[in-house]
């Protein structure tokens, strides 16, 4: 059983655990940042809201958070 969920590629996009359901936070502005280096600002939100963060895999999906606002 893996205790943990992670999402491939958005691992400098960590920002902590929650520790009661042990699901990763994530940073979204880092993540779209990390996307960035391969396509645009327009294109990168877009692709990770439908392919990244709007998908549910299970009770370990991990936790996308607005931060850096």
């Amino acid at each position: 059983m893996k205790i943990f969920l992670f999402a491939d590629g958005f691992d400098d996009a960590i920002i902590g655990i929650y520790g009661v359901s042990r699901r990763v936070i994530y940073s979204i502005f880092n993540c779209i940042e990390i996307l960035m280096d391969t396509m645009s600002e327009k294109e990168a939100i877009e692709y990770f809201e439908y392919n990244t963060m709007n998908v549910y895999i299970g009770e370990k999906t991990p936790i996308w958070c607005f931060d850096n606002f």
